[in-house]
């Protein structure tokens, strides 16, 4: 056991000693000569067409951090630490930086958004609520256009335009929630004129604040989003109607069954549902279709088993109640 701590803490050691060569000496050499950098901005698009031309943003991430700290300096009057140029550093690395109240997370988050920034793809700023992606977005707004990004922050209360032109922006501040609802929207849009991401690129880079609460807390709650349902009324019906005519099996079972029978079979305790092979072919023959599990039939598949669900683990009266009607 000692030795596997030891082992954590020399391991922990070198990666700060990695930064530390890699990262903050090189940034803090720069440091004199940003410092007569004029037009900010002016460097920073040169950094952005160096990327174009073939750099890594490993490459220019010295330059970047020491642009974004002297923009910091200039425009809020604070500087970055080098223990805050380390943590810029993970957040580049899709790691988790973790970091006490009071200790700068918010400026950190800069270096690594500017970094990213250079590759014209958008970076996303997430955050538990709206409060907070709009003070951050205020707070750090002046770094961010000092070179030259544009900053765009969402609300609960945005319109769809609002929306649309803040995701134009280099930098987006938005809520988990609300992200994750206008993602749900625009694969359920039937227009393109009813999107509100971009789609010019994919989704680039984000910087979660709080991600133990977002990533681990807030991911219980589902997201649920509600659509036209007219189309689906009569595939309820006929769920219904062929979860009727499948057969609920058995499970498999040591020394007693090798196989499931039956169509399905139930597990009570966590309320779920498995199609057995003959169940599967019964349910295609049903429905007319090939490969009830290939993507462009996974509706059907859920749909179906849902209603299997509904017959076998809800009755009414006991699990639920029928008013007027």
């Amino acid at each position: 056991m000692l030795g596997l701590i030891r082992k954590l803490f020399d391991n922990n050691e070198r990666e700060i000693a990695r930064y530390q060569k890699q990262v903050v000496e090189p940034v803090n050499r720069l440091e004199a000569e940003v410092e007569r950098v004029q037009d900010l901005a002016a460097a920073y698009r040169e950094l952005k067409e160096k990327h174009e031309k073939g750099a890594s943003l490993d490459e220019l991430l010295p330059m970047a951090f020491a642009l974004t700290r002297e923009s910091a300096k200039r425009y809020l009057g604070m500087r970055h630490f080098d223990v805050q140029l380390i943590g810029g550093a993970v957040l580049h690395e899709g790691k988790i930086a973790e970091m006490k109240t009071g200790e700068g997370k918010t400026l950190v988050a800069t270096l690594s958004v500017a970094l990213n920034a250079l590759t014209g793809k958008g970076v996303h700023v997430v955050t538990v609520n709206d409060y907070l992606a709009r003070r951050d977005a205020e707070w750090m707004g002046p770094v961010y256009r000092g070179l030259g990004l544009s900053v765009g922050v969402i609300q609960h209360a945005s319109t769809p335009e609002e929306r649309r032109r803040a995701y134009l922006c280099d930098v987006t501040y938005v809520t988990n929630s609300e992200l994750g609802f206008d993602y749900l929207r625009d694969n359920m849009a039937i227009s393109p004129d009813q999107l509100v991401l971009r789609h010019d690129h994919p989704l680039h880079y984000a910087i979660i604040d709080e991600v133990d609460s977002i990533l681990i807390d807030e991911a219980r709650t589902p997201l649920i989003i509600s659509g036209p349902a007219e189309k689906a009324t009569d595939l309820y019906y006929r769920m219904a109607e062929i979860a009727k005519k499948l057969e609920r099996g058995l499970p498999a079972e040591p020394g007693v069954r090798k196989e499931p029978t039956g169509d399905y079979t139930i597990e009570e305790k966590n309320r779920s549902v498995h199609l057995t092979l003959q169940g599967i072919a019964k349910a295609e023959k049903l429905l007319g279709v090939e490969g009830l599990f290939s993507p462009e039939n996974m509706e059907l598949a859920h749909m179906l088993i849902q209603a299997i669900r509904a017959k076998e683990l809800y009755h009414r009266d006991r699990d639920y109640i029928v008013q007027d009607g």
